[in-house]
């Protein structure tokens, strides 16, 4: 799983938006946590894609962490 915290999103509208844009780069099971400010998501995606798309839509990437299921995740 990957881990991205970002900077800036607000409401359901935001999180959704961030979901679309993970999933059009090909991530898959994609679970939003607005409280947190976070995304975790499945795949392997560049990532400055993903700051690239997350930033297109006016966030932050404050982390981008990509864990392995040996680490714990």
């Amino acid at each position: 799983m990957t881990t991205v915290r970002i900077r800036g999103m607000q409401c359901q509208h935001c999180t959704g938006a961030v979901q679309k844009a993970l999933e059009a780069l090909g991530a898959t099971g994609v679970e939003m946590d607005l409280a947190k400010g976070e995304a975790r998501f499945a795949g392997t995606l560049d990532p400055e894609a993903v700051r690239r798309a997350i930033a297109a839509l006016g966030y932050e990437v404050v982390l981008l962490r990509a864990t392995s299921l040996g680490q714990g995740g």
